[in-house]
């Protein structure tokens, strides 16, 4: 009996860029910051502030540069060379990260500040990348097929996040000594970027058609004027601000649960199990609410449900551990609506000829307020980590709240 024949992909670009989302999802599950790096920096005892800078490098840093990249980038009509040479320097950034835990466990001090450099420059190449990626998605991948094409990179993404999570459990329960056991989870993972990269890099990109060149003050200068003409962008920005302001709390549910809930390390392997577990699932929910309902009403419920995260952490018994779970299935789910949500929401509101200052203005300013986990810190030392939770839930609250004045798109 024949097997039945595996449904033909659209293009090979739609390919290259789906095993991208795939494979990089992998490499994100094994150095997941709000979990894996999170724990890491908790066993080499760094402070509460040092353990929100994590998350806040890996993110903020990524949509940091973009404005300066949007101007550099706006004259040439392939972005695909930008992303590849990013792409070179992310992954030798990795391998100085590995580096650095395997030749400095006698030195946690000295370790976590290599780390934590390699991760800056990480970060920052990231953002040069990040920008010519969308830029070229946007050329390649029809409006109409952005959703599927997103949602099917998130949805076997997922899966192979679960593996990671699964293999991550297992080298932490192992005899393999601390901080060699983070060593090969950061190895792995540097492999399985590399060859993310290499994959979107194949991409065939069409070339754009001629346009002024600009450079940083320009680009700059046009931030205030871009959000006093585009009432909508404003709007998708206020909430973009309030969602990466409630962000504060994501790497301290881990935290909280090895320092106060006093929970074994090897159930850091559980949390990202459970944080990569439902993604699947929940990003078919998502890819049917986008098609249906459009991105507004995807990220006006991610708000409503990366709420109960927060609020699950700050009322559930020190005894539940397994309950605990449940706040990154919730926070989850919440990730899954939001990396859909944002990236339909903002390329449909961009223009196609200031597409990029868009892309840039937004990850700018947003990536700024993404080191908010470090003033989370800051208040767990003062406060304790119940009150980080509890602005957490306020501030997604406002964020539910100002959805309702995003424009209603499909």
């Amino acid at each position: 009996m024949r097997l039945p024949s595996l449904p033909r992909w659209p293009d090979q670009n739609y390919r290259y860029g789906v095993v991208n989302g795939w494979v990089v999802s992998l490499g994100d599950g094994f150095l997941n910051a709000s979990v894996v790096l999170a724990g890491f920096a908790a066993k080499l005892g760094a402070p509460n502030a040092v353990i929100g800078l994590l998350p806040a490098i890996q993110a903020g840093g990524w949509m940091l540069p973009q404005i300066l990249v949007a101007a550099r980038i706006r004259a040439l009509p392939f972005k695909l060379p930008v992303y590849r040479a990013a792409a070179t320097v992310r992954t030798l950034s990795y391998v100085w990260m590995v580096a650095s835990s395997a030749l400095l466990a006698d030195r946690p001090g000295v370790l976590l500040a290599s780390f934590i450099l390699g991760m800056v420059v990480n970060a920052l190449a990231s953002g040069v990348s990040g920008l010519p990626f969308l830029e070229v998605v946007s050329k390649v991948i029809p409006p109409e097929r952005r959703a599927a094409f997103f949602g099917l990179r998130n949805l076997v993404g997922g899966l192979l996040a679960f593996v990671a999570g699964l293999v991550v459990r297992q080298v932490l329960a192992s005899p393999l000594g601390f901080p060699l056991n983070y060593t090969l989870i950061f190895a792995v993972a540097t492999v399985a970027y590399t060859v993310g990269y290499a994959a979107f890099g194949r991409v065939s990109e069409p070339p754009d058609p001629p346009m002024t060149p600009s450079d940083v003050r320009s680009e700059l200068r046009a931030i205030p004027v871009t959000l006093r003409e585009d009432a909508h962008f404003r709007a998708f920005l206020g909430v973009r601000l309030l969602l990466a302001f409630a962000s504060l709390a994501e790497p301290f549910y881990v935290v909280f649960a090895l320092r106060e809930l006093r929970m074994p390390t090897s159930m850091i392997g559980l949390f990202l199990m459970a944080l990569s577990g439902v993604a699947p699932l929940s990003n078919v929910l998502w890819a049917r609410v986008a098609q249906r309902r459009g991105s507004r009403r995807i990220i006006r419920m991610s708000a409503a449900t990366a709420l109960v995260a927060p609020a699950l952490a700050l009322s559930l018994p020190g005894d539940w551990t397994f309950a605990y779970l449940l706040v990154f299935v919730a926070s989850s789910v919440a990730a899954q609506g939001f990396n859909l949500g944002h990236t339909n929401h903002l390329l449909n509101l961009a223009p196609p000829d200031r597409r990029g200052r868009y892309i840039g203005t937004l990850n700018t300013l947003v990536g700024l307020a993404l080191f908010a986990p470090v003033l989370g810190g800051f208040l767990a030392d003062v406060a304790g980590y119940r009150a980080v939770f509890v602005i957490s839930i306020v501030l997604y609250a406002l964020a539910w709240w100002r959805c309702g004045r995003l424009r209603r798109d499909a």
